[in-house]
């Protein structure tokens, strides 16, 4: 598996460079978010609005009246639950095309649950104008800025930093999501970081006689229900959703709207955060242990279809250690 490193910085620039009405936006987070070498190289588009994001987000609502494209960078969960009213006023409901880059979503950060994004998905899909996209490999996070700076209003994007695998060997296109095999006993649909989760365990299911159809979801809103419902079909035991973050609101939540509202009748398991917060740790560890890895979908899956795979964590493709610090700045959490 390639890994590529810093995949946002570059792209950012490449992009940034080309359009000199996009404005870079750090919330004291520069470093961590990537964007320091575009400081350093472009400070006429560079703009440091401190660790006041209430401001930030009511600022670039002007610079969008204005004309500008600002890009917003800061930890995800620093960019919609403290400055939530300003989101709403500022941006969202004038429309303006600002373009919200939420680095580590859920549980890739060890910071604990001040830094930790888990609800996201469930604010920001409600919000009327908003359109929500998350970065599942170095491709994805490659093409999500040029990709984002389409739409016509505001986007939120949930982005993966430093050294990040390639999955995938085309770019994110919205509303575009990826079969990434067909099979027809489970459907499982995953997004971000869980993606290469599942893709752990789907060789090991194979041998283990379990045919899964595995759908990788780079748009989360607008949602295409209707692709959904017309796969969930074509699988004989269920679904299962696997997401970094709240099972409820998030993915989990929109496929079983998307069944119900089409009167579809698929058994669903939804793996994610089980109504709780989770504490500081690697993301291998947090994903273990709140039932978000592998081992978990297999688990899952095994009780979709009655059947016991004998699969351990040994027969499964080995999980990447990272390191979670930064030699860099501590703020890196």
């Amino acid at each position: 598996m390639e890994m590529v490193n810093r995949p946002y910085a570059a792209a950012f620039e490449a992009h940034a460079v080309q359009h000199p009405e996009v404005l870079c936006l750090s919330a004291d987070l520069t470093s961590s978010c990537e964007i320091d070498g575009f400081r350093d190289r472009h400070p006429g588009q560079f703009l440091s609005l401190g660790m006041a994001e209430q401001n930030m987000l009511s600022f670039a609502g002007g610079l969008g009246l204005a004309g500008f494209r600002p890009f917003l960078h800061s930890f995800g969960v620093f960019l919609y639950r403290r400055p939530y009213d300003q989101l709403v006023a500022s941006i969202a409901y004038p429309r303006r095309k600002v373009r919200l880059m939420g680095f580590l979503p859920g549980v890739t950060t060890p910071g604990g649950m001040t830094h930790q994004a888990i609800e996201d998905i469930a604010v920001m899909r409600t919000l009327p104008n908003m359109t929500v996209l998350e970065a599942g490999d170095a491709t994805e996070v490659e093409s999500i800025v040029a990709e984002a700076d389409t739409v016509d209003g505001p986007v939120y994007c949930r982005i993966l930093r430093g050294a990040v695998p390639r999955l995938f060997d085309t770019p994110l296109r919205i509303g575009q999501m990826r079969v990434l095999s067909e099979g027809d006993d489970v459907l499982v649909v995953t997004a971000g970081v869980t993606t290469e989760e599942a893709i752990r365990a789907r060789s090991a299911l194979a041998g283990a006689g379990v045919s899964v159809r595995h759908l990788h979801l780079n748009t989360l809103k607008p949602f295409d229900a209707a692709q959904i419902v017309d796969h969930a079909a074509s699988v004989r035991h269920g679904v299962v959703t696997l997401e970094n973050h709240l099972v409820n609101g998030g993915i989990g939540s929109m496929v079983a709207e998307a069944l119900a509202e089409a009167g579809l009748a698929r058994r669903l398991v939804r793996l994610g955060l089980q109504d709780t917060y989770a504490h500081g740790g690697s993301r291998p560890y947090l994903m273990r242990h709140y039932g978000m890895d592998a081992l978990a979908l297999v688990r899952a899956i095994e009780r979709l279809t009655g059947q016991s795979t004998g699969i351990d964590e040994g027969a499964l493709e080995a999980v990447r250690v990272e390191a979670v610090h930064s030699a860099v700045k501590a703020e890196a959490l």
